[in-house]
Parts: structure tokens; C-alpha cells; sequence
């Protein structure tokens, strides 16, 4: 070894936007435990607000409790305000690497109503987010590993039938 820094390879998106093949390993970035750390903290947090709770779920999508649509209305700013913090602020990863947040092509709509429903009647009938799946599975909910198959399968099946679905 020489003692440089190793170079990392970059690759070519077909946009022409370049990214980096390895994830950034500075003297100041940080490891996979700082991302274990946070992931374990939110899922606390969304344990002891009660939003991953079957019962809050059930009460929102009756109309009969106002918990869960404050806990939205309050996410709403502060993802809204967060996501503009970054653009504006920092425009890099806690590696090192840039932020960049593509401009959102909408067209008419239809994927959005019909992905938003089949989302909707999963979570009405689960009783839970893809969010916290994991959150539940620690908190020991232990059948929520049947629903957490289930969303996997779905992805993997919607990766194997993406490019005939109108995007």
C-alpha cells in the first residue's frame, strides 16, 4: 500500500449522469452501524407513538380517531421542510457522495391512483405500513413475518413484470 486514498470507479448512468460504483469510505465516513443506529431509534419511536399499533391503523381508515391523521399532518412539513434543507444545504450523503433528487414526472395520473389503492387495501388489511414491518417484527409481533414475505414477493414480482406495466 502507498497510503492514498483508494480511487473509486465511476460509472455512466444512460442519462450521462455519473455515479459512484463503491460507496464512500473517507477517514469521515461512517459505517453501517450509524444507518443500524437510526433505523433502530426511528423504530422505537414509531413503536412508542403507537403507529405501527393495528388498533390506530383500523381507527384511521374508520374515521373514528384523529392519531394517526395528526401524526401525518405533523410528518408532512418536517419531510417537506427536510427534503428542502437538502437541496438548498447539504447536497451530500453523511459520506460524501451528492444528493441529487430528480424532478418528478406525474403524466396522468393513473399509476399513482392505482398503486395508491392497492397500497391503501394492503395496509387496511394487514393493519400495517410497509414503513414499520420491521419495527412490529422486532417489537414481537411475530406474525407480521407472513406480511413482510408477502411485500417482498410483490417487489420481486413487480422487478420480473416491470417493463410490460405502463410507467
Amino acid at each position: 500500500m502507498t497510503g492514498t486514498a483508494p480511487t473509486r470507479e465511476r460509472e455512466a448512468r444512460p442519462s450521462g449522469e455519473m455515479f459512484s460504483a463503491a460507496p464512500s469510505r473517507g477517514p469521515h465516513a461512517p459505517g453501517l452501524w450509524v444507518y443500524l443506529l437510526v433505523g433502530v431509534a426511528f423504530g422505537i419511536v414509531l413503536v412508542k407513538s403507537e403507529v405501527i399499533s393495528w388498533f390506530r391503523i383500523q381507527e384511521m381508515f374508520r374515521f373514528q380517531g384523529f392519531h394517526m391523521f395528526g401524526v401525518f399532518a405533523t410528518a408532512l412539513p418536517t419531510a417537506t421542510i427536510g427534503v428542502q434543507l437538502l437541496k438548498r444545504r447539504w447536497r451530500r450523503t453523511l459520506g460524501g457522495d451528492p444528493i441529487a433528487i430528480p424532478p418528478k414526472q406525474l403524466g396522468k395520473g393513473v399509476r399513482y391512483a392505482v398503486g395508491g389503492t392497492i397500497f391503501g387495501l394492503g395496509w387496511a388489511l394487514t393493519g400495517a405500513c410497509p414503513g414499520p414491518l420491521f419495527a412490529l417484527l422486532g417489537s414481537g409481533v411475530g406474525v407480521i413475518a407472513v406480511v413482510i414475505g408477502s411485500a417482498m414477493l410483490g417487489t420481486f414480482t413487480y422487478g420480473l413484470l416491470r417493463h410490460r406495466l405502463p410507467h
